[in-house]
């Protein structure tokens, strides 16, 4: 198990308050070697703002781009790996337009789109602009790379320590972890006779490792002037098979994830997280980020997972749809189809759901996504049987959900 990232949550100001950054670069650096020097590997640490409407008096291309690259050469300075400027929000559509222009002026920053409202409803107008941040992010790189720092999010509050959907909701600072702990379901289930046996001992590796997390991270926010937030202990995946989430579905004795009886896989583990006791932020979810869990790639490939189970899969406590390689043809009203039904699923729910699309130019469903990077492993482009909406699911309303009693 790895801490994939601290992160870090906190209002820069603008101009940048340097004292404030400061104090961050130091905890952050505090904070990693008491995590390495009790035998966790820190991969990243991460800063994450309130909604970036809240840091600037004033929102346009040139102001929201400037403070983009100016935090981004900050954080680099200070040894911070990435760095999330949070939503746009419903209520200010032109915001969603400026997405884009700021992920192809940096390289490191992260945005977000909200896609619900906080009475419980969708806005049909922002689904809509997220689709459209989506499929004009796709062609800013040759491999449609750049929505890897976007994702549209539905019911998702602040304080989520995995990007992108992390974003903060208070003026006070803090930190979480975010947990790359699929190996610790795939070691919990090898070799075990019931169910139970593997429920019980994936508890009890989370418990025990929860427990060491937090009292190191509670003695590093002492008198640091950061809260310290909590956990996120989302089973996340690496792409190796001994690191892979799908890995630790199939042994419980699925033939093949995507067959029938891969929706009871995964709720079997997503209830298992829920009974660990440990401070919790974020998720706490399955997390099925396609590309980047070797065995889900290869299903995919296979032909045996498709989007429609992967959203399935989110109403028994997934994460939403996570690095899903689609044709680069895939158009807006393909995508806004996808996020309203997803968008839907979270209000009626009552669950935060995210999405992380990426269209690939020039490729087609079937295609290899021929990807070199060493956080994802290969699988093929995805179909998405979506067509567009229309007439009422095309207005410009918000659609109320009352949660399921």
């Amino acid at each position: 198990m790895k801490i994939r990232s601290i992160t870090f949550f906190l209002n820069p100001r603008w101009p940048p308050d340097a004292k404030l950054l400061k104090d961050c670069s130091n905890l952050a650096e505090a904070a990693r070697g008491a995590f390495e020097g009790s035998g966790y590997e820190v991969q990243t640490v991460r800063i994450a703002t309130p909604p970036f409407a809240s840091i600037l008096p004033s929102v346009d291309e040139a102001t929201l781009t400037g403070l983009a690259v100016k935090l981004e050469r900050l954080a680099v300075s200070m040894g911070i790996q990435y760095l999330s400027l949070g939503p746009a929000l419903p209520q200010k559509p032109a915001h969603y337009e400026l997405i884009p222009p700021v992920l192809a002026a940096t390289q490191n920053v992260f945005l977000t789109g909200i896609m619900t409202t906080e009475e419980g409803g969708v806005s049909l107008p922002a689904v809509c602009k997220c689709a459209e941040v989506i499929h004009q992010t796709a062609g800013l790189e040759a491999n449609g790379f750049a929505n890897l720092r976007f994702a549209a999010l539905a019911g998702v509050g602040a304080g989520a320590p995995f990007f992108p959907a992390a974003y903060a909701g208070s003026e006070r600072p803090g930190f979480a972890l975010a947990l790359q702990a699929a190996d610790l379901a795939v070691e919990a289930l090898s070799e075990v006779k019931t169910l139970a046996e593997g429920r019980a001992r994936l508890i009890e590796a989370v418990e025990q490792h929860a427990a060491a997390l937090t009292q190191i991270a509670q003695g590093q926010a002492e008198g640091s002037g950061f809260d310290f937030e909590g956990l996120d202990f989302t089973l996340a995946p690496f792409p190796s098979v001994e690191e892979s989430i799908g890995t630790a579905l199939e042994s419980l004795g699925l033939p093949g994830l995507g067959q029938h009886g891969s929706l009871a896989g995964v709720a079997f583990l997503a209830d298992t997280l829920d009974r660990a006791r440990f401070m919790r932020t974020g998720f706490n979810g399955m997390m099925l980020p396609m590309l980047e869990d070797a065995t889900l790639a290869r299903r995919a490939s296979e032909g045996l997972l498709s989007v429609k189970d992967l959203l399935m899969f989110s109403a028994v406590c997934g994460t939403g749809l996570d690095t899903i390689p689609l044709a680069g043809e895939t158009t807006v009203e393909q995508l806004n189809a996808l996020l309203l039904d997803l968008a839907a699923l979270a209000m009626r729910l009552d669950k935060p759901l995210t999405a992380r699309l990426m269209p690939i130019p020039g490729k087609k469903a079937g295609d290899s996504t021929g990807f070199d990077f060493a956080f994802f492993a290969n699988s093929r482009v995805m179909a998405l049987e979506a067509e567009p909406l229309e007439r009422l699911m095309r207005g410009d309303e918000v659609l109320q959900l009352g949660q399921r009693a």
